[in-house]
């Protein structure tokens, strides 16, 4: 009987100023394919604190340092971008010494928008190579890197990507080297991954979103929420200047630990977020499981959702957080949606994002930008949406 292959080890180290998406888009599609990521905070000492406040207001728990893990051996080190993070990660000496080791021992190395010329070119680790960066840090590369214009470019054992829209892309070019293209396909197909760029969203029944100066949203989540969908919409809100308030509805705990393993600092508890009178614009639920199941069962939300759904104020959903939180509550009667799971409405199961009236649904990880920029556009009008896409390089 042949013996299990042996579990790939990946390390991704993150930093103050890291971009959530190319940090946590990859790490999420790594651990679907089975590899033991290491979430490792750049700057940190051994024992250290382990919080890191990336851009845009995300916060999470790494899982080590990366003075940890000096004498670890990995089957690949994927480097997210981000300003000021890739230029952090560009000057963290240790973890400098373990993508050098990884170079010279042959092994796989990857980063992604700014990270390859800040980071990777910047230890001379790019040298003689055929690399993409985000278009606003090319310049920044040596004449010793071959620039490439494309999203993602695999030379030999270094993998660069773009930026934040091609994170996803990126992620399953790190797959492919470590996994095969089968792996790949699985992966793909189950997150409903599209790789054009650009947004569109079907409309029903259009209603203007109610919506006076900064939008307000309200994204709770649980532990077991999927972390792509929570923190690639957050990410794509604040862009657009949006007030998010993540809100834990985990007891006490404002730490939710995430479908795939990502450790999320919430801002606020439900309870407190609800209690203080605030009205918000938008509630969006992400799906994920278990979290989907527990966001169902917390009577706080619901009574939120419902209240929306009454004031015609707006409300959605990602994933399975649509068959799961608002069907069973009522909350599409007389709507169309579309889900991943259990279809509640089988003539919407192809669309990515529907919009029907104040109610947005979209049906999975790989669906996640696209509904947030269908959110930005129905609360800030379509000028605003193109450009934060733009700078998303979704366009």
């Amino acid at each position: 009987m042949a013996s299990p292959a042996a579990v790939k080890k990946v390390l991704v180290p993150i930093t103050a100023g890291s971009e959530p998406v190319e940090a946590f888009v990859p790490i999420a599609v790594l651990r679907r394919a089975g590899a033991d990521v290491t979430v490792a905070a750049a700057g940190a000492g051994a024992g250290a604190d382990l919080r890191v406040h990336a851009m845009y207001g995300v916060t999470v728990v790494a899982d080590a340092s990366v003075a940890d893990c000096a004498d670890a051996s990995y089957d690949l080190v994927a480097l997210p971008g981000g300003v000021p993070g890739a230029e952090n990660l560009g000057g963290c000496a240790a973890l400098e010494s373990i993508v050098r080791r990884q170079a010279l021992g042959g092994g796989l190395y990857a980063a992604i928008c700014a990270a390859p010329p800040l980071a990777l070119a910047r230890w001379g680790l790019l040298n003689g190579v055929k690399a993409t960066a985000h278009p606003a840090f090319v310049d920044k590369f040596p004449a010793e890197v071959a620039a490439v214009d494309a999203n993602v470019v695999v030379d030999g054992r270094v993998v660069t990507g773009r930026g934040p829209a091609p994170a996803m892309e990126f992620a399953l070019a790190l797959v492919e080297h470590l996994y095969g293209k089968d792996k790949v396909d699985e992966i793909a197909k189950s997150m409903m991954v599209r790789y054009e760029p650009g947004y569109a969203f079907k409309e029903l029944n259009p209603v203007q979103w109610q919506c006076s100066g900064t939008p307000k949203v309200l994204i709770p989540v649980a532990n077991g929420s999927e972390e792509v969908e929570v923190l690639v919409t957050v990410d794509v809100l604040r862009r657009a200047n949006a007030d998010v308030v993540v809100a834990s509805v985990e007891g006490g705990a404002k730490v939710v630990v995430a479908r795939h393993g990502t450790r999320i600092v919430a801002d606020a508890l439900l309870d407190a977020a609800v209690a203080a009178g605030q009205q918000f614009d938008l509630v969006i639920v992400p799906g994920g499981m278990p979290g989907a199941k527990t966001l169902a069962g917390t009577e706080a939300l619901v009574a939120l959702l419902k209240a929306h759904a009454a004031a015609g104020r707006a409300y959605g959903a990602i994933g399975a957080a649509t068959a799961e939180v608002l069907e069973p509550h009522g909350l599409l009667e007389g709507k169309k949606a579309t889900t991943c799971a259990a279809m509640v409405d089988p003539s919407e199961c192809g669309s990515r994002v529907v919009v029907d009236g104040n109610l947005a649904t979209s049906s999975s990880p790989g669906t996640a930008m696209e509904f947030a920029l269908a959110v930005v556009e129905k609360l800030l009008g379509p000028e605003a949406a193109r450009e934060v896409a733009e700078a998303l390089l979704f366009v």
